[in-house]
């Protein structure tokens, strides 16, 4: 027998009510940032205020420390002015009089990491630090990336693989502070079956400069990295196209150079059936008429305008192949140099579609992105890959699940926890289109594919997969109580949030972390329970 999940206190919270809020991922999302304009000139001051040797850290969690190299009593601006250019030059636009602050920039820095029982770890490793990310560039508690000189191993984190690059995310607009946490651990379980890669992740305290920065989430770097990304790297300045190249499914692909992103059509924008639960009855495009200005970014490194144009190229017409797949069924496949396709007789429209589709990761990202209510699926965060190097499977990858702060029911996207979403026409942060993503989207009705999903889903059901997912919300939220306290102490998010405005009633109605953490856990059983009744066989 199936083991039954039973809500915490989901029903009693949602009877609040969700508000309509707008996502942060995307800049007319000006509601948000007229509060923020103002507040962001605050955080420098904010910051300092907090002195670290007033609490008793290492008692819960590994203490990381950043130390400037510089002794200049301005050198921890880098950590508290810093705001992304595009998002800053949005801010601009609505907002007279805004004084645009300085871009992220590196600071020399030293990093030192000791566990909670003070045994140091990694002692003073020079670094590069900058802020990092979109619009949460905007928060006065601000993510973090850690650039090494050298290669260090974090916690144990990748099987205590060594990188240079690491991340520290606030979850400034997640009360619970588990959402990326515990999404980030399930996603691994049900990925790395297929050997694709997720971020590990771990809780430390920060400090930078002495000054107490509060509880952050330690994770991997998305990289082209045999040990994380593993594609093949060309060499500095190698211009085939014989690589790797690491993508992002972005609708801030434009603020990349030029060489870094492209838009493909979707089959001329051509129109997709949603997978809603109610038998197709509606129909949405992947572009939304145009309105919807999502392209694809480069995330790896190419040195080529051919390197440029071979993957926009197998990238759109992989998606073709799909859609006539699906929609026409015919079979199309690539010509030798994956410049063409054309129309075949000689295999199905399934096996088409295999033969450039890792479909069985595709089926994992749909899993998780379902399960999460990805409030960010239309926009941005929409990882995958495809190698072309050496023993390369030349076929698109989808994997590295990422920035799960606005989903698992912080929205007002499937807030009640039921519902399909995934595949589902989802509205922008302003309602001003509606729009799917549309490479979870154009297979949904192909049996073959959904056999994959159920199959699946199944598996990592009946294995626990969801119900340790609760569990490590429940437990953290216990173990890590005192850290927890001393970073609502220091940054009153849960109360006093510029991004309030944009979660759902229910996760606003909650007053303490542990409020937040049963609602977020509450909300997970009821979602788990749902989907269970679609997709468990």
């Amino acid at each position: 027998m199936k083991p039954k999940l039973i809500p915490l206190l989901l029903s009693a919270l949602l009877l609040a009510g969700c508000s309509n809020s707008g996502s942060s991922s995307q800049s007319e999302s000006s509601s948000q940032n007229k509060s923020v304009s103002s507040s962001q000139t605050e955080s420098s001051s904010q910051a300092q205020a907090a002195d670290a040797d007033k609490y008793e850290l290492g008692d819960v969690m590994p203490v990381l420390a950043i130390q400037t190299v510089s002794t200049d009593k301005k050198a921890i601006d880098f950590a508290t002015k810093p705001v992304a250019r595009h998002v800053a030059q949005s801010i601009a636009s609505w907002t007279p009089g805004y004084k645009m602050p300085k871009a992220p920039y590196y600071e020399a820095c030293t990093v030192t990491l000791t566990d909670k029982g003070g045994s140091t770890l990694i002692d003073s490793a020079p670094a590069q630090v900058k802020v990092r990310g979109n619009w949460t560039t905007t928060y006065n508690k601000k993510p973090y990336r850690i650039k090494f000189d050298e290669k260090q191993a974090m916690l144990g984190l990748a099987g205590g693989e060594k990188f240079k690059n690491w991340l520290l995310l606030a979850e400034y607009k997640d009360g619970s502070m588990l959402r990326n946490k515990s999404a980030l651990a399930m996603a691994d379980e049900i990925l790395a079956k297929d050997g694709v890669f997720a971020s590990d992740a771990a809780f430390v305290e920060v400090t930078i400069n002495g000054s107490y920065f509060g509880v952050y989430l330690l994770c991997e770097y998305p990289q082209a990295n045999k040990n994380r990304i593993d594609i093949t790297k060309p060499e500095e300045g190698y211009e085939g196209t014989d690589i790797g190249y690491f993508l992002e499914y972005d609708g801030y692909y434009n603020t990349e150079e030029d060489l870094n992103g492209f838009k493909i059509g979707y089959n001329n924008d051509a129109k997709l059936t949603p997978y809603d639960g109610e038998g197709g009855k509606r129909q949405s495009s992947p572009l939304s008429g145009g309105q919807n200005k999502v392209g694809i970014s480069i995330k790896s490194d190419i040195y080529s305008q051919e390197q440029h144009d071979f993957i926009a190229g197998f990238v759109d017409n992989v998606y073709n192949i799909m859609y006539h797949a699906a929609y026409d069924n015919k079979a199309y496949v690539f010509n030798d140099d994956f410049s063409e396709i054309k129309e075949t007789s000689d295999i199905t429209p399934e096996e088409a579609v295999r033969r450039v589709v890792d479909v069985d990761s595709l089926a994992d990202m749909y899993i998780v992105s379902e399960l999460t209510c990805d409030a960010d699926i239309y926009w941005s965060s929409f990882f995958m890959y495809a190698d072309f190097g050496e023993g390369g499977s030349k076929k698109l990858t989808f994997g590295d699940p990422w920035d799960f702060d606005s989903g698992l029911g912080n929205k007002d996207r499937c807030a009640s926890g039921e519902g399909f979403y995934a595949a589902n026409i989802v509205y922008d942060v302003n309602d001003r289109y509606a729009s799917v993503n549309p490479w979870l989207t154009v297979l949904m009705y192909q049996d073959w594919y959904t056999d994959i999903i159920r199959d699946k889903w199944t598996a990592a059901y009946d294995d626990g997969v969801f119900e340790r997912g609760i569990q490590m919300i429940k437990d953290d939220t216990a173990n890590f109580a005192a850290a927890f306290d001393r970073n609502y102490e220091k940054w009153d998010n849960i109360r006093h949030n510029e991004a309030g405005n944009e979660l759902c009633r229910a996760a606003a109605a909650c007053k303490t972390q542990a409020e937040c953490a049963e609602y977020l856990a509450s909300w997970l059983t009821t979602r788990v329970e749902f989907l269970n009744g679609q997709w468990h066989k």
